[in-house]
């Protein structure tokens, strides 16, 4: 490992240090954020009060405008409200050519941005939140005599009557023009409104001349001929053609002349333009409305933010990420201080120092595991290049031996000899197999061919291919079977399984022993009755090249690897192997594979073992078969 400074770029404290800066911007960013938000809302506040305050000021000019033809009395007015406020209230012209009316002297507004501009003929509906642009309050020619208000008045308060014995109650309201209407403060289910006497919207007399005015200027508005059409006003304003030639005289109701929407538009702003004619000679002109701060030409509400305040918050706002970043270094030196440490002990291949409980402390924990891994690996790698070396001496050495004998005339070459030779060659050739697969299994790429395989015919051709060493050895080789299982394996790395086992039973058995080769359902059993295995050599038999007989005698050993291949070989197929044995009991492997099924119906299964048919695993006499 090089033991150069790491670069910049990748130094933890580095990284450390612009996650901290990174951190500390989107801090100081989300503080100056809600500040503006907080300072926003505040400035909203008071615009909004300012706002009421306009609003007020404004509702009451256009009530005296609209009951006044001139301003003339206004000044008492505003200089009460402007008291109350604490503002200057400035009235000027529309052309700013004089001012009205003003509360305090200050500094001129000519031009200033008006609050508004107060006409009841014309309202900012922006203040009034209303829809119609001509002021209630604003009556002239259709106010109602007292006659007819007090005709009124009387037609409502028994309607009212009505309603209230009926159990809906209500209110009389008086229009500013004199008009009485009832406004219900109950619910009226039964429609009991328009029993209780006609609707008190017919024009009176007082308002039938100004009605009828109204109509003769929209009408010339609308270029209407009064022989043929008529536009007939109701006190509400709403307006609609009726046919004049037809209704001359009579008493009916008038005919009216259907129109479109676009027709009613120009009805509606024909109306309104007539009514502003009408009512013009008894409101006040319009003028401009100004509400400053006292002395001031700029509403109160005005924000802005000051050199000296900008800086300041420059400031405040350097120092803060200037600490962060100081904070940041003396933090992160103190956290690279114990992982230096570590990466100088694995540079010496020492024990890393375990001085904290935190993440360091774990991760000294982790490398001192790794080292002591790596040494044991290391034995273990060494231990494997001795026992290859030796194990392919032997054959070598034999093969060698032999060709020199056979150059020197020492040996004939006959076929003896070269029986003896391809003997040792087999077994050469059975180790580096045995080798290739253990090296397939550690580099992960041992690979099986699963299909749907009959365990029967598989272990059928294992016990025939031992049978004749078996009979040599003096050992009874017999196979017990339930049903007929199938399991999804590789017939060939299956073969080579049982055949390690039933070989490794064979050589460890004593003669007169027996093995016997099971199956049923998923797993397969491998039970010999003999030597067996003491238990503290139990976890050693998977390993690579251990034999139980500590001179490495292959005639009682074998090489060691078919154990450690069987058990990689039982992993590939997804299963287990499991070994049970005791000295002088014998010994039983038990292989468990996934997938199992049964084939045939009712638990009846059909095998072949050395061309003989049998069923459920029996001969037809019902002996077991061997």
């Amino acid at each position: 490992m090089s033991s150069g400074r790491v670069p910049i770029r990748h130094s933890l404290v580095t990284r450390l240090l612009v996650t901290s800066v990174l951190i500390a911007v989107a801090a100081i960013a989300a503080t100056a954020w809600l500040a503006t938000r907080t300072a926003t809302r505040a400035i909203s506040q008071e615009q909004g009060r300012s706002l009421g305050e306009n609003t007020s000021v404004y509702d009451m000019l256009v009530d005296y405008a609209a009951t006044h033809p001139d301003w003339s009395a206004v000044q008492p007015l505003i200089a009460q409200r402007a008291v109350e406020l604490d503002r200057r209230i400035t009235l000027m012209t529309v052309d700013r050519v004089a001012v009205i009316a003003d509360t305090t002297p200050g500094p001129s507004l000519q031009h200033a941005r008006p609050a508004a501009t107060v006409d009841p003929l014309n309202l900012d509906l922006g203040l009034t939140r209303g829809t119609d642009r001509i002021d209630h309050r604003v009556v002239g020619p259709f106010r109602l005599s007292a006659a007819d208000r007090t005709r009124l008045r009387a037609a409502t308060d028994e309607r009212l009557a009505c309603l209230r014995r009926s159990g809906v109650d209500g209110t009389v309201v008086e229009q500013p023009n004199g008009r009485s209407t009832v406004v219900l403060s109950t619910a009226d289910p039964f429609d009991l409104l328009s029993r209780c006497g006609e609707p008190l919207d017919s024009p009176t007399r007082s308002e039938q001349e100004a009605l009828r005015s109204l109509g003769t200027l929209a009408g010339r508005c609308l270029d209407l001929d009064e022989r043929t059409q008529r536009l007939e006003v109701l006190p509400d304003f709403s307006a609609y053609l009726i046919d004049a030639a037809r209704d001359e005289g009579s008493d009916r109701e008038p005919i009216r002349s259907r129109v479109d929407a676009a027709g009613e538009a120009r009805i509606t702003s024909c109306v309104e333009k007539s009514r502003r004619t009408l009512l013009q000679p008894h409101v006040a002109p319009a003028v401009l409305l100004f509400i400053t701060a006292p002395g001031s030409d700029a509403d109160q509400t005005t924000f802005t933010l000051s050199g000296a305040n900008t800086i300041r918050i420059v400031a405040v706002t350097g120092a803060v990420l200037f600490a962060t970043i100081i904070v940041t270094v003396l933090v992160g030196r103190r956290l690279v201080r114990p992982l230096r440490a570590l990466t100088d002990a694995v540079d010496r291949q020492h024990a890393a120092p375990v001085g904290t409980p935190d993440e360091i402390g774990r991760l000294a924990r982790a490398l001192n595991d790794s080292v002591q891994r790596r040494d044991r690996a290391e034995a273990q790698r060494r231990a494997m290049v001795s026992d290859v070396a030796h194990e392919l001496r032997t054959p070598l050495t034999n093969i060698r031996s032999w060709l020199e004998a056979a150059q020197d005339d020492l040996a004939p070459t006959d076929t003896q000899l070269l029986d003896l030779l391809h003997e040792e060659a087999v077994l050469l050739q059975h180790i580096i197999d045995d080798l290739t697969d253990l090296a397939a299994a550690d580099a992960g790429t041992l690979r099986i061919h699963p299909e749907p395989t009959y365990v029967r015919d598989v272990l059928a051709q294992v016990v025939e291919s031992h049978r004749g060493t078996a009979q040599v050895a003096g050992i009874v080789l017999t196979m017990q079977i339930r049903d007929d299982p199938v399991l999804p394996a590789d017939a060939v790395r299956l073969r080579q399984i049982v055949g390690n086992l039933v070989s490794n039973a064979i050589r460890h058995t004593p003669p007169g022993g027996a093995v016997t080769v099971g199956a049923y359902h998923n797993t397969i059993t491998v039970r010999d009755t003999g030597v067996g295995i003491a238990a503290e050599n139990l976890p050693k038999i998977f390993d690579r090249f251990w034999r139980a007989d500590g001179s490495r005698n292959r005639a009682t050993g074998g090489s060691g690897l078919g154990l450690a291949i069987t058990q990689h070989l039982v992993r590939a197929h997804g299963g287990t192997l499991t070994v049970r044995s005791a000295p002088g009991e014998g010994s039983l492997f038990t292989i468990w594979l996934p997938g199992a099924e049964v084939a045939g119906a009712s638990g009846t299964a059909v095998s072949q073992v050395g061309g003989g048919r049998c069923l459920n695993g029996r001969h037809p006499t019902g002996e077991e078969e061997t």
